[in-house]
């Protein structure tokens, strides 16, 4: 009998808010001083923090950056899913049936791929639909780190500050993510697109 297809990535919406809530009460961070530092309102933080308002994948970045804590840790739900399936001697693993699917504000979709937390590095895929943004407000965005992007299927355009680049499945770059940029999708099916951001010193 042949095998079974892996199961699709299972969703998970409302698991990132209170994982995000867990986070900052760690750090003896209060809802109105995350705010203060993302420039949003407190009812904001309270709404993406509850469920109520999904963030944009550029919003999620900062509130990551925010705590300092990595991206990756947000997925971290303590219930066993986006974790590992097994760590064994010296690697962790974990099957593709288990790995978890957020969607995000506008359709776009976020996947960790990182079997485990890896210090100084967030690894992960994105889908972005036609029309679909990092980050929907007006405007170029920043955070920490270092991206590498690969697109996988579709168009993801990058607008810089002084420059426009469309990216075709198999096209790559890499750029400080200190640089003013804006993902989006001007295409008309979705771009799938492969992400590591590394964190120096994290």
């Amino acid at each position: 009998m042949a095998d079974a297809a892996p199961a699709a990535p299972e969703a998970n919406t409302a698991h990132v808010g209170a994982r995000l809530r867990e986070l900052r009460k760690a750090r003896g961070i209060s809802a109105r001083a995350l705010a203060q530092s993302l420039d949003i309102s407190p009812s904001a933080v309270s709404q993406i923090e509850r469920g109520v308002l999904q963030p944009s994948i550029a919003r999620l970045i900062a509130i990551s950056d925010a705590l300092d804590v990595p991206l990756a840790d947000v997925f971290d739900t303590g219930d066993g899913r986006g974790a590992a399936d097994a760590a064994h001697h010296g690697f962790a693993l974990q099957r593709a049936g288990h790995t978890v699917e957020t969607p995000l504000e506008g359709g776009v979709t976020f996947r960790r791929i990182s079997p485990a937390l890896s210090p100084g590095v967030d690894y992960f895929i994105t889908t972005y639909p036609p029309g679909g943004s990092a980050h929907p407000e007006d405007g170029l965005f920043r955070h920490d780190g270092y991206e590498i992007g690969t697109v996988l299927a579709g168009e993801l355009t990058i607008d810089f500050d002084a420059e426009r680049v469309t990216l075709r499945a198999g096209d790559a770059i890499s750029y400080p993510c200190s640089v003013p940029h804006l993902l989006h999708n001007t295409g008309t099916e979705d771009a799938v697109a492969q992400w590591l951001i590394v964190h120096p010193g994290r």
